[in-house]
């Protein structure tokens, strides 16, 4: 059943009172406008600002009602053919006992003679005597015909105002649309608007704004991280088998029918500094989607229920960005057992988190990122949670030779003046981030000669750093004995 065919049925069984939350004004008016072509009632819209005023009929001259609260609930009172009326922001004024005691006996009438009253606004909270009564209805987001209604509907009034035509991309202009899915009539036509007026066309090259814009509107939290240019991560060094193992999932994520399951996601554990969230990036870099990354440090909040709330809100915005790559960054931190220390907050994150992974329809593919396996719950573990759990081990001699290579060229230094192999024989159990470090060491140890680093030099620096593999040798051989049997190398 739609959602025109829902609302039918409860203005046909007289529901008297429902609740709508929506921005989308205009879109309720639409609804009803259908609605009542089923239903055969007169339909009434009341603002502050116009009073109550009829919308299927013209209204004669001199019948306008006033915008005082007690003077429309009297008049619908009044009203002896049963109607749909429209109030808009009306609930702040229920606050009163005059307005909240005739709108409570308009609600409570008798079948024969009930009126269908629709409150509808942004964010609506009803006093408790009220909301027992009432039955809150969600208006579903426009689908893609609607959407593709508008972005014609725009390019039409642009290319009005301009007198001349709009250059169209048909391809792109479906893949815009389909893009815009998830957004309010409202919010999808301004970024259609900001994308027409940005250059006079709608192509391919639009993607990426349209993308940032749509991930500002759905993360007014702030507990989302977004990133769109995560091509250039797709070779990162030292995780080959992880490159390969996307590549060969690629095409059936990325079908909107796939023949196969469609993967969800893999789990990274490894030694700190090795590349974990480069790997992360590489995933969405190799898929060619964006990549959102949860940070579990913003979730949690000291009032009752928000931490969770705060998590539904975050995963649903996070589907509506779909397809795309979710980064949860170090997940042992927002998920490890607290026992009673944290009221419980941690398991009921955990158990939402879990039931989300194993119920969710959307094409969001998950990373999850990991520093101590012996802090991550075992239900997180237990294989059909992940596709695949890989570890992301210090980086090989061939892997520290690379990222020599990557860091010199990006600090404007010749890689091929250096002994790439002999410095990675040098930084035998170092990880990627300290090599990255020791390169800066030489930077700052030659900058007062204004003579670039050479080979000596950097070797100075990796003799003068003491890598995580020595400070902490025991927790990290740990760390790599238990991953040697039970997980994927990601080299």
């Amino acid at each position: 059943m739609s959602e025109l065919d829902d609302l039918a049925t409860l203005v046909r069984a007289a529901t008297p009172l429902l609740v709508i939350e929506t921005v989308d004004e205009q879109r309720v008016i639409e609804c009803f406008r259908h609605v009542i072509a089923q239903s055969l009632r007169p339909l009434w819209r009341w603002t502050l600002t116009d009073g109550l005023r009829r919308l299927d009929f013209a209204q004669p001259a001199g019948q306008e009602i006033a915008s005082d609260a007690d003077a429309t609930l009297a008049a619908i009172r009044a009203a002896e053919e049963r109607g749909v009326y429209l109030l808009f922001d009306f609930h702040p004024l229920l606050g009163y006992a005059m307005s909240l005691r005739q709108l409570r006996e308009i609600v409570q009438r008798q079948r024969s003679a009930a009126h269908t009253l629709v409150l509808v606004g942004a964010r609506i909270e009803l006093p408790p005597a009220l909301e027992a009564l009432a039955l809150r209805v969600p208006l579903a987001l426009p689908d893609i015909k609607e959407l593709a209604g508008i972005l014609r509907g725009e390019a039409a009034a642009w290319q009005r105002e301009q007198g001349r035509r709009l250059e169209v991309d048909s391809d792109a202009a479906r893949t815009l649309v389909r893009n815009l899915v998830g957004l309010s009539g409202p919010d999808a036509r301004r970024i259609v608007r900001k994308l027409i007026y940005n250059d006079g066309a709608l192509g391919a090259a639009d993607l990426p704004d349209l993308m940032r814009s749509k991930f500002d509107l759905l993360n007014r939290s702030g507990l989302l991280h977004y990133e769109y240019a995560t091509a250039s991560f797709a070779d990162v060094a030292g995780v080959a088998r992880l490159n390969a193992w996307i590549e060969r999932r690629r095409a059936v994520f990325l079908d909107p029918q796939p023949a196969l399951d469609p993967p969800r996601g893999v789990l990274l554990l490894g030694v700190q500094g090795c590349g974990k969230s480069l790997a992360a990036k590489a995933t969405a870099g190799g898929f060619g989607v964006p990549l959102v990354r949860l940070d579990f440090g913003t979730l949690y909040d000291k009032y009752q229920g928000e931490t969770e709330k705060n998590l539904r809100e975050a995963l649903a915005s996070v589907e509506l960005l779909a397809p795309c790559v979710l980064w949860i960054d170090e997940i042992e931190k927002g998920l490890a057992s607290g026992g009673g220390e944290d009221g419980g907050v941690s398991r009921r994150v955990l158990g939402y988190l879990l039931t989300w992974m194993a119920e969710r329809k959307a094409k969001v593919f998950v990373v999850a990122t990991a520093n101590a396996v012996d802090q991550l719950p075992a239900e997180l573990l237990r294989k059909g949670r992940f596709d695949e759990i890989f570890f992301v081990d210090l980086p090989s001699p061939a892997a520290r030779a690379a990222v020599f290579g990557l860091h010199l060229k990006r600090r404007k230094l010749d890689p091929a003046a250096f002994d790439l192999p002999a410095l990675a024989t040098a930084s035998e159990g170092f990880s990627g981030a300290e090599i990255e470090q020791a390169i800066v060491s030489a930077l700052y140890d030659t900058a007062g000669s204004g003579v670039p680093p050479d080979q000596a030099a950097l070797c100075r620096a990796l003799e003068q750093t003491r890598p995580l593999s020595v400070l902490m040798r025991e927790q990290v051989q740990t760390l790599r004995e238990w991953a040697r049997t039970r997980c994927v190398s990601a080299d």
